[in-house]
């Protein structure tokens, strides 16, 4: 699930500059914190955070770090899983931002201390449906609060592929000869077995053992007979911009990262397939071993406001967690993109869940897969 959400593109640090002057009158951000001296109020003035790559707005931090007096360490990863390693060999963060299953995951093993409610007073500002997905792991939000939200699914070029047969086939059409060589697949053990679960009519959570290796033969079919494309965050601008020479008709994509393909790119349009998909979210948690966990809850407190959510949105391009930045968003700079509002209350659609066993059998498959 969503490994690399990477956005590389100057474009979007353009459309956030220049539309940061309309991000509307309400909820701004200093009329929604009540900002204090950090040293004075947490006995510390030091936020080490720890993010994805890209994946916060350009002046989250320096904005903070001038209404707390503080300072704030941001480190980046790539995978969930990196991070979550990092963290057993003894790293200290105040404040990370794992997906869902790796929260479910580090609640389960009592490495995340309850948020401090009283400090996060833009609660409110939450979207319903984020905050849905988000009770699958966490009820209460008593250890997250979502940051983003988003699916997975299909970016296609207009000119070369059927709407109507995409919509038909779904992730089936992965399997049609007619793209081969014409296919961008993750290189994600997790969002392969996905798709494949859905293609065969299976549960994404599975972990039936002839499910499991029914899946694994379709994705080596897909492997012997597509020649598809292996990648990660390369394959945005190869589809925003695509090569003459090496041009791609069909990527498996992010939401996020197909809101920013389309609004680059007009012939290229998005797909949710009918069988289903993954949709996500990714929250805001503090360990328990955090050094300023008072500065980490007023972290999660700013996030929330509509500046700070927007700017995060605008810069980054997946689904803000705050409704109003959200709907505002998705009706003016977004307007006809249909990729950043991801697909709400389909029932083929599912969450992940932290499931060690299947992690482990998908891994060894995976790699068999791809050098079959």
């Amino acid at each position: 699930m969503n490994n690399y959400r990477i956005l590389k593109s100057a474009g979007a640090a353009v459309i956030a500059a220049s539309l940061a002057a309309c991000s509307g009158g309400a909820g701004k951000t200093e009329d929604s914190v009540n900002a204090v001296d950090a040293q004075e109020a947490f006995g510390c003035n030091v936020l080490n955070i720890y993010n994805w790559g890209e994946y916060i707005g350009e002046d989250v931090v320096p904005g903070f770090e001038k209404a707390y007096n503080a300072k704030v360490n941001y480190d980046m990863f790539d995978s969930n899983e990196i991070m979550y390693t990092k963290l057993l060999g003894g790293s200290t963060y105040d404040l990370l931002v794992p997906s869902d299953y790796m929260i479910e995951r580090l609640i389960k093993e009592d490495m995340l201390q309850p948020l401090n409610m009283e400090q996060i007073t833009n609660i409110g500002n939450l979207d319903p449906e984020v905050v849905e997905m988000q009770k699958v792991y966490d009820p209460d939000l008593t250890y997250s609060v979502p940051y983003f939200r988003g699916s997975v699914g299909l970016v296609y070029n207009t000119n070369n592929v059927d709407p109507a047969e995409i919509e038909e086939k779904g992730w089936d059409i992965l399997l049609d000869e007619k793209y081969k060589n014409k296919i961008f697949m993750y290189d994600s053990q997790r969002d392969a077995f996905m798709i494949a679960f859905k293609a065969l009519g299976y549960s994404m959570n599975t972990d039936n053992p002839e499910e499991i290796e029914a899946a694994f033969e379709w994705l080596r079919k897909l492997h012997r007979t597509m020649s598809p494309a292996y990648v990660t965050d390369e394959v945005i601008d190869a589809m925003a911009f695509p090569d003459p020479n090496n041009a791609k008709d069909i990527a498996v994509v992010y939401s996020g990262d197909a809101a920013y393909i389309q609004n680059e790119n007009p012939d290229m349009a998005y797909i949710e397939p009918k069988q289903g998909t993954n949709v996500w979210s990714d929250g805001m948690v503090i360990p328990k071993n955090a050094g300023c966990p008072g500065l980490a809850n007023e972290f999660i407190n700013y996030v929330l406001t509509y500046d700070a959510s927007y700017d995060n949105s605008i810069t980054v391009g997946y689904t803000s967690s705050n409704k109003e930045v959200k709907d505002s968003i998705s009706t003016n700079e977004y307007d006809g993109i249909d990729a950043y509002l991801p697909r709400s209350g389909y029932d083929k659609d599912e969450v992940f869940r932290f499931n060690q066993v299947l992690v482990d059998m998908l891994s060894e498959r995976w790699t068999k897969v791809k050098i079959d």
